[in-house]
């Protein structure tokens, strides 16, 4: 496995994992695309950008010439798909853009790639796709697929569609589904930075409901490992789910953040619940144990404390991103604004 092609690796987790790789494998090299929507950002990945194994590529995955175009550029043998949008909360309020990037991105993605004749692709999914959990139990890979938003249901649409080539074309395809991610590089819309951010400023901490839902978190770097392995050792046609078996309520999260910031719970505002709130994420990481030899190196305390630090380190970043003055960066390194 040489080259990679990355999509929305300019994003949190396409970002980690882009680092992770150029830093594990010196024989491998990168290709990047990227449509630097609002949540992509060139300055997640600036630290490598001089790296004669990395090439970025501004596109939309929607866009079947420019992805033709970027597979005939160079000889890529792996597709790696990150690019989606991925924030529940703005597909309730407009499903369009997660049915144009989520379903009609991979296709494309999908029919190029088969056409490209690539050794590997790699899908990259969500554990909200199987729905929501009770008190107890766990999703495995067998778990029924029930999306109850539209961004989970764009996310099991594309991962059907994978699904079906593999089944239709033998195409060389996998799926990985994940839970809750953090660390650094997160765009700030999401619980943890969002909640550091506001807790920061002492502005409030805004708890869905009861705030008693629960979520597994995995620290994004183990979640790279986990799709590293799955990549390279995974078996084509299968689905592989990695969790931290860090499960918390999200009121409980919000208690380690305020006492780790050494700011009060009254900054906490109950606010309506999110509309079909699922309860509770969990999952059974049994099978990439035994098959994949992966399991989370990261516990919850540890990597919550370096989290906070890398924000802690990070305050320019962190207002640059919530300004949009991000976009200045594309402008210095390319010599024009972003739309």
């Amino acid at each position: 496995m040489k080259t990679l092609l990355v999509t929305g690796g300019c994003g949190f987790i396409g970002s980690n994992f882009v680092r992770q790789q150029l830093q594990t494998y010196p024989d491998v090299s990168i290709v990047n695309v990227d449509k630097l929507t609002y949540a992509g950002n060139l300055e997640n990945l600036a630290d490598i950008e001089n790296d004669p194994r990395y090439r970025f590529e501004r596109g939309d995955i929607c866009d079947r010439e420019f992805i033709d175009g970027v597979l005939d550029s160079a000889a890529i043998d792996s597709v790696v798909n990150f690019a989606a949008e991925s924030h529940v909360d703005r597909s309730i309020l407009d499903s369009g853009p997660f049915i144009q990037t989520n379903i009609v991105g991979t296709q494309v993605l999908l029919d190029a790639s088969r056409k490209a004749n690539i050794s590997r692709y790699l899908q990259v999914s969500t554990d909200e796709v199987y729905g929501t959990l009770g008190e107890d139990g766990y999703f495995t890979e067998d778990t029924p697929l029930a999306p109850n938003s539209p961004y989970s249901a764009s996310k099991t649409a594309a991962d059907l569609l994978v699904r079906s080539y593999f089944h239709t074309y033998g195409f060389p395809a996998v799926t990985t589904r994940c839970s809750n991610n953090y660390g650094p590089y997160q765009f700030p819309e999401k619980l943890i930075p969002l909640f550091i951010s506001n807790a920061l400023k002492d502005e409030a901490l805004p708890v869905y409901g009861k705030g008693n839902n629960v979520r597994d978190w995995i620290h994004v770097l183990d979640h790279c490992r986990g799709i590293d392995a799955a990549l390279r050792n995974g078996e084509p046609g299968e689905v592989y789910n990695f969790g931290g078996n860090s499960e918390l309520q999200n009121l409980e999260l919000t208690f380690k953040l305020l006492d780790a910031l050494g700011k009060p719970r009254t900054l906490i505002r109950h606010v309506e619940d999110r509309a079909g709130h699922d309860f509770r994420y969990a999952i059974d990481t049994t099978r990439v144990e035994h098959e994949l030899g992966w399991k989370p190196q990261m516990d919850f305390e540890t990597g919550l404390r370096s989290t906070i630090d890398w924000y802690l380190s990070n305050k320019d970043w962190a207002e640059r991103i919530q300004s949009g003055q991000y976009r200045d960066y594309y402008e210095t390194q390319y010599g024009k604004r972003l739309a």
